[in-house]
């Protein structure tokens, strides 16, 4: 009897267990605290570092330096969210890339589409918004990938070209103020005796 609770122990138990062991998912990479790590990613990151807000279908990349995580909610919230937490920080500021191709997605085939582009216009100031064809962009974040840390937040978001790439820039030097040093160390450089 004993024998045959054991053979049945091993032909039902085992499989199962060891099915657990191979089958085994890796942990949800959905965030439920997803906020904190935009804060963490805030304080470390620094100029021409990148964060983007996604739609869904945005692919995860294989290199480490380029992390994404998975974000259960809709895109404006969250763009609210990382925007906010972008220009209350004292360190960076955000330069906003968009897809060119974004004015053209139509309504009827994308319903919600035009409320979320005025979403997106209303996050940002005119002036830190550049559009440009998503494969310039995506070039864009692949160079800097190369040497510097990527933060992709993809949402529930389920309308193409609305991904929203942020590069990040120092927040206490404008970009005037970048100029004026350049022309200065310009002019010491001319004043030089050769």
């Amino acid at each position: 009897m004993n024998a045959l609770r054991l053979g049945l122990f091993a032909a039902t138990a085992v499989p199962a267990l060891l099915a657990g062991f191979c089958f085994a998912q890796k942990p949800d990479t959905a965030s439920s605290d997803w906020k904190a790590i935009v804060q963490n990613r805030l304080l470390l990151y620094g100029h021409r570092n990148w964060i983007a807000v996604t739609d869904s279908a945005f692919p995860a990349y294989a290199d480490p330096r380029i992390e994404t995580i998975v974000v259960h909610e809709d895109m404006a919230p969250v763009l609210r969210y990382v925007a906010d937490a972008i220009a209350s920080s004292h360190h960076v500021r955000a330069t906003v890339f968009l897809d060119q191709e974004l004015p053209f997605v139509d309504e009827h085939d994308f319903p919600g589409v035009s409320e979320l582009r005025k979403q997106i216009a209303a996050t940002f100031a005119k002036d830190q918004i550049s559009s440009l064809p998503h494969n310039e962009i995506i070039s864009k974040l692949d160079e800097a990938g190369k040497t510097f840390k990527i933060l992709f937040i993809k949402t529930a978001g389920t309308i193409p070209y609305t991904s929203v790439f942020m590069r990040l820039d120092c927040g206490y030097l404008t970009d005037e103020g970048e100029r004026k040093i350049r022309t200065a160390i310009s002019a010491a450089g001319s004043q030089q005796p050769k």
